[in-house]
């Protein structure tokens, strides 16, 4: 089996120079055809190459091991990197967005596109779709954010040259080029969505948040299921690159021995690493059972997530 780094690497550079071509294609039929929005398509897939540029160097990055000044090691660039990748998609759609808007306001004159246009998106389409579903795919085997984002931002990208097809079939059919610059806008508009969809994704990770409660109810499931081992609260699960690490407190008869203690802390750590896949760390703090002294508002109980 491939390593997770070379797979990303893998991926990262069929997705460069998948993209390249597409871009390159789209941009030169869309002077040679006269359509905005089909240099607009390319422009985005150009915005593409620069993402699958990001994950192939990130992919490296997070390979080094840890060290003094990185502990934890690298696996968090992958984090910035994702939100590198939606300020990059924000960007290509905010300038689409302006050039295209300026070409309605000026009302500049344009003509119908060439049938070299509605050939060359469905080329797009058959590429986008391909490149979308390995990023997806390598992204949920591997469990990387950055490419699922990435994959998902090309499923995007499917649904951008579907609709500028639409455009381009309405302004054969009813004769009217300003629908082509009309399509770049709305192309652009979606790219901004998209690009802001991923940035407030980031944030979670970036924020040592997690998007799901069940790995909190999955914890307390397990630690519950150790004997001798209860009331664990003050649940924290945050995430380095695409492992957890995850600290709980427990209780436990607080006349035991400090080995037997330190024995029951093993069996939960080793529990909950065979039972949730990616764990980076576990870390428990053991208190005697029935203990008074709780943290209040720190970490994650049984009572938060029901009232949450």
């Amino acid at each position: 089996m491939q390593s997770r780094e070379q797979q990303l690497i893998k991926v990262s550079w069929i997705s460069i120079l998948g993209n390249a071509f597409l871009s390159a294609l789209k941009i030169v039929i869309g002077f040679i055809s006269g359509s905005l929005a089909v240099i607009a398509d390319g422009v985005d897939s150009a915005s593409d190459v620069l993402t699958s540029v990001i994950t192939l160097i990130t992919a490296r990055i997070i390979s080094r091991p840890p060290n003094v000044r990185y502990p934890y090691g690298y696996a968090k660039a992958e984090s910035i990197a994702t939100k590198a990748l939606s300020f990059i998609i924000l960007f290509a759609g905010a300038q689409l967005a302006i050039n295209t808007t300026h070409n309605l306001i000026e009302g500049v004159e344009r003509e119908i596109p060439s049938p070299m246009a509605f050939y060359v998106i469905i080329i797009s389409i058959i590429g986008k779709l391909f490149l979308a579903r390995l990023n997806v795919s390598a992204g949920k085997k591997t469990n990387s954010s950055m490419l699922i984002a990435n994959g998902q931002n090309m499923q995007n990208d499917i649904i951008i040259s579907f609709s500028v097809l639409v455009g381009l079939i309405f302004i054969y059919v009813l004769e009217m080029p300003v629908l082509d610059s009309v399509s770049a806008l709305l192309v652009s508009l979606w790219i901004i969505k998209v690009g802001f969809s991923i940035f407030m994704k980031s944030n979670i990770e970036l924020m040592d948040g997690h998007d799901s409660v069940e790995i909190y109810n999955k914890i307390f499931r397990i630690i519950d299921s150790v004997e001798g081992v209860h009331n664990p609260h003050r649940v924290r699960v945050r995430k380095i690159g695409y492992k957890l690490m995850i600290a709980a407190d427990i209780e436990i008869d607080g006349n035991q021995s400090l080995l037997d203690a330190h024995e029951k802390a093993h069996k939960v750590e080793d529990a909950i690493k065979n039972n949730i896949p990616d764990v980076f760390e576990v870390f428990t703090h053991l208190e005697p059972r029935g203990d008074q002294k709780t943290e209040k508002n720190v970490g994650i109980s049984r009572d938060s997530i029901q009232h949450s």
